[in-house]
C-alpha cells in the first residue's frame, strides 16, 4: 500500500493514502529520547532508493523503556504521523513500516523518518533519501577576458532534478600531457558554472569536461577541445553615445571606445549595433560596421526616440583564425532624431508637387541612387559627405518654400507655382 498523508482516522479507512509529503530537514543519525542511546533503533539506516522504490523498515526497542512496546509505537515521516494500516507488529519489541511507490524527496539533505513510544517521545530516527542518479552534463561553453582566466558554465542534464544532493566538479588538463585539475570557484555566473582565475598556458589546447555525482551514481559530460587564445572576449564597449547629425532628420551618430581590457594584446574587434524604437521591442542589428569606433544609422524616423546598443568580438589575437565571442550589449543609450520640417502626416517624404523640375525622372534616378547608398553605406564614409549635402539642401529647399507659401497670398501663389501640367 502507498504511503499518505496522514488524515482523520476515518478517512484513512475509507481511501488509500496519497504519496508521502517529505517535507522537513532531516536530522542526520538515530535521534534519541533522553540519554537512551540503545533505546531503539531503525533499520535500514539512511537509506538511498529510486524514486518509485519500496521501503520495508523497522523500529526495534532495546530494554524495557515505558510505553514502548511494540504495540504503542507509532511513526512520523517529516513530522506527520503515517496512518496505522502501514505499519504491522512483527513481536513484542519491533514495529514494521511498509512504504510504496516513493515520490523524490524534497530537500536534498533528506527526509525524516522517525519512531515515536506512545507518548510522544522519540525513539530512533533515519534519514530517508529518494531521488534519481545525475544525468550527463552538456552544452559546456567557456570564455575568457584577459587570457588568463577561464569561466564555464554547463546544463546539468536533460531531466535536470535529481531530488539529491549532487555535486559538479568541472575538471581541466592540457590535452597532450598534464594532470586532471579541478575548478574550485563555482556558480561565479550562476547556478552551473565555475571560473578558473589564473595559470593557464596559451597556444596549447585544453580538454575541460563536467563530473556530475550524488548518493546514486555518477555521470560525466563529453570533452570539450578549446584553445584560451578562441574563445576570448570582452567587456561590452564602454561611453557610448548617440546624437543627431546637425539638422538630418533621419540619421544618428553613433560612437564609443573599444574595450580597454585587451588594449596591450594584439588584436582586432568588430562590432555590431543593434537600436529600436522607444515604444518597441523589436531590436533591428547593424551587421557590416567592421572594427570602426563610430557608425551613422540612416533612414531613421524624424522625431523618434531611439535606444541604441554596441557590442565587441575580438580576433586575430597572436594570429588566431577563429573569431572571438561575442560581448554582452552595452547598456542602451537613447537619442532621439529632429522633428521633420516637412508638411504631411508623420513628417513622411513630401510629395512632389506638379510642374516641379524634381518630378521627373531625375528626381527619382535621384532617389533610386541614394536609396542603394544609405542601404549598402550603413557605418561606412562612403560617399556620406555627399549624401549629407544632398539631405541638407532639400531640407533647405523645403523650408524655404514653405516659407514663401506662408507669404505670398493665395491669387499670387497659384501663379509662382505656374501652371498646371
Amino acid at each position: 500500500m502507498p504511503a499518505g498523508r496522514p488524515g482523520p482516522a476515518a478517512q484513512s479507512a475509507r481511501r488509500p493514502p496519497p504519496p508521502l509529503p517529505l517535507l522537513l530537514l532531516c536530522v542526520l543519525g538515530a535521534p534519541r529520547a533522553g540519554s537512551g542511546a540503545d533505546t531503539a533503533v531503525i533499520s535500514p539506516q539512511d537509506p538511498t532508493l529510486l524514486i518509485g522504490s519500496s521501503l520495508q523498515a523497522t523500529c526495534s526497542v532495546h530494554g524495557d523503556p515505558p510505553g514502548a512496546t511494540a504495540e504503542g509505537l507509532y511513526w512520523t515521516l517529516n513530522g506527520r504521523r503515517l496512518p496505522r494500516e502501514l505499519s504491522r507488529v512483527l513481536n513484542a519489541s519491533t514495529l514494521a513500516l511498509a512504504l510504496a511507490n516513493l515520490n523524490g524527496s524534497r530537500q536534498q539533505s533528506g527526509d525524516n523518518l522517525v519512531c515515536h513510544a506512545r507518548d510522544g517521545s522519540i525513539l530512533a530516527g533515519s534519514c530517508l533519501y529518494v531521488g534519481l542518479p545525475p544525468e550527463k552534463p552538456f552544452n559546456i561553453s567557456c570564455w575568457s577576458k584577459n587570457m588568463k582566466d577561464l569561466t564555464c558554465r554547463w546544463t546539468p542534464g536533460a531531466q535536470g532534478e535529481t531530488f539529491l544532493h549532487t555535486n559538479y566538479s568541472l575538471k581541466y588538463k592540457l590535452r597532450w600531457y598534464g594532470q586532471d585539475n579541478t575548478c574550485e570557484e563555482y556558480h561565479t555566473v550562476g547556478p552551473h558554472s565555475c571560473h578558473i582565475p589564473k595559470d593557464l598556458a596559451l597556444f596549447t589546447p585544453y580538454e575541460i569536461w563536467v563530473e556530475a555525482t550524488n548518493r546514486l551514481g555518477s555521470a560525466r559530460s563529453d570533452v570539450l577541445t578549446l584553445d584560451i587564445l578562441d574563445v576570448v572576449t570582452t567587456d561590452p564597449p564602454p561611453d557610448v553615445h548617440v546624437s543627431r547629425v546637425g539638422g538630418l532628420e533621419d540619421q544618428l551618430s553613433v560612437r564609443w571606445v573599444s574595450p580597454p581590457a585587451l588594449k596591450d594584446f594584439l588584436f582586432q574587434a568588430k562590432y555590431q549595433i543593434r537600436y529600436r524604437v522607444e515604444d518597441s521591442v523589436d531590436w533591428k542589428v547593424v551587421d557590416d560596421v567592421s572594427n570602426q569606433t563610430s557608425c551613422r544609422l540612416a533612414g531613421l524616423k524624424p522625431g523618434t526616440v531611439y535606444f541604441v546598443q554596441v557590442r565587441c568580438n575580438p580576433f586575430g589575437i597572436y594570429g588566431s583564425k577563429k573569431a572571438g565571442i561575442w560581448s554582452e550589449w552595452s547598456h542602451p543609450t537613447a537619442a532621439s532624431t529632429p522633428r521633420s520640417e516637412r508638411p504631411g502626416p508623420g513628417g513622411g517624404a513630401c510629395e512632389p508637387r506638379g510642374g516641379e523640375p524634381s518630378s521627373g525622372p531625375v528626381r527619382r534616378e535621384l532617389k533610386q541612387f541614394l536609396g542603394w547608398l544609405k542601404k549598402h553605406a550603413y557605418c561606412s564614409n562612403l560617399s556620406f559627405r555627399l549624401y549629407d549635402q544632398w539631405r541638407a539642401w532639400m531640407q533647405k529647399s523645403h523650408k524655404t518654400r514653405n516659407q514663401d507659401e506662408r507669404i505670398l497670398p493665395t491669387g499670387r501663389r497659384g501663379a509662382a507655382r505656374g501652371p498646371a501640367r
